[in-house]
């Protein structure tokens, strides 16, 4: 079998949900699954969970071996190596993911960070084709980055670019999940805006999002429950979300003025629940800073095309390239 037949296991580890699929040579997708992360447990064991996820998949896309797999994990990276430095949302410091993968499923595994391979995934097959200049935002339990630069992924001279979550926006803002003030992530992503629910709800506001979450029987206030509270016209959830869009528009301005790309892709699963309705004003808010007027009409920004399917996909596409150099 030539190396562009491979059959790839790509796998998009969130702080939410794992999702795996297998895909052939030409990146179709022949069988996915997906299960909740179970964000609190040991490391090891979390990885044990994919790796059994993997075999589930392949055996449910009647192959018989893989040729690879690729992973995208949150926090920091060393990609050289395949461990993940940080990843808070996980409680992980200096796990050896590809290591412990490798030893199970017995292939070469590769690692890059989550939102780099969406990245990639919306760049190679979804709302970033044919340009050659993209930045992906995608917002989700945190707030990930990445850069497509020349056509490819743009990883910095330690590999440490992208990290656009963690641009300070409000030097004296609330805590982080990295240990600092203001960034993007403690402003505007999902986990931001459940703690400014829930805190409006302590100090006496009501909101219908508290009774979402106990109907559904859901502990963190996913995207389903934000589009069922903004469908109810509820005041707090308005007003928390029109906050975040205020957010991500300055951290989108912030990055068309520094680097100029060509398009800028909004992922993640609020942005795939809400559509226009969450990418519009932020659209707007990003045009009222942009330092060149001309960018309005030059560069775009869209939602993503591929919705979960971007990182899995985007990890495949990844560990093609790296097959290929071998």
């Amino acid at each position: 079998m030539r190396k562009s037949q491979a059959f790839i296991a790509g796998i998009d580890l969130g702080g939410t949900s794992v999702k795996v699929i297998v895909a052939d040579g030409r990146n179709k997708i022949l069988a996915s699954n997906k299960k909740k992360t179970d964000a609190g447990s040991n490391p090891k064991t979390l990885i044990n969970e994919i790796a059994s996820l993997v075999e589930r998949t392949v055996a449910d896309a009647g192959i018989k071996a893989l040729s690879a797999v690729s992973i995208g994990a949150p926090g920091t990276i060393d990609m050289a190596q395949g461990v993940v430095d940080e990843a808070p949302n996980l409680g992980w410091r200096n796990v050896p993911l590809a290591a412990w993968l490798k030893s199970r499923l017995k292939v070469p595994v590769v690692v890059n960070n989550d939102v780099n391979i969406g990245v990639i995934g919306e760049h190679a097959m979804g709302a970033g084709e044919r340009v050659s200049e993209l930045a992906g935002v995608f917002v989700g339990t945190g707030i990930g980055g990445g850069l497509i630069w020349g056509g490819e992924l743009y990883e910095g001279s330690h590999g440490w670019a992208g990290e656009i979550g963690h641009i300070v926006l409000l030097a004296d803002g609330p805590v982080c999940g990295c240990g600092r003030r203001g960034c993007a992530e403690a402003l505007a992503s999902r986990t931001a805006m459940e703690r400014d629910v829930r805190e409006a709800v302590k100090d006496g506001r009501k909101s219908a999002v508290t009774s979402i979450m106990r109907e559904r029987k859901k502990d963190r206030m996913t995207s389903s429950v934000i589009q069922a509270a903004l469908a109810q016209n509820d005041p707090v959830m308005k007003e928390v979300i029109e906050r975040a869009e205020y957010y991500l528009g300055i951290l989108i301005a912030n990055i068309v003025n520094a680097l100029d790309p060509e398009r800028v892709v909004i992922g993640g699963g609020i942005a795939e629940r809400l559509g226009e309705d969450f990418v519009g004003p932020i659209r707007k808010t990003a045009a009222e800073y942009f330092l060149h007027p001309q960018a309005i009409k030059r560069v775009k920004i869209v939602k993503g095309a591929l919705g979960d399917e971007a990182g899995p996909l985007g990890a495949v596409v990844l560990a093609r390239k790296r097959l290929r150099r071998l």
